[in-house]
């Protein structure tokens, strides 16, 4: 039996093989939700949605980083 909390079957049955969660371990929470419901668009059953929620993240991440001085790396204090 699956494991519905921990590795829920839409995580798990990428082709790749790989987890979402080890990549996305590595990116801030925008950008990490963004790629989360990208990669499982296709594996929970209603890709539209993933895509939409996918894309307001990416729109906050962008509204987030326009905020950013120019000339300052991303994530360096102001």
């Amino acid at each position: 039996m699956a494991d519905a909390v921990n590795h829920p079957p839409h995580y798990t049955k990428h082709p790749s093989g790989v987890e979402c969660i080890t990549i996305v371990e590595h990116m801030g929470f925008c950008l990490g939700n963004a790629v989360k419901y990208i990669w499982r668009a296709d594996l929970k059953g209603n890709a539209i949605e993933d895509l939409e929620k996918a894309r307001f993240y990416i729109d906050r991440e962008i509204e987030k980083r326009r905020k950013i001085p120019v000339g300052r790396p991303f994530g360096e204090p102001k």
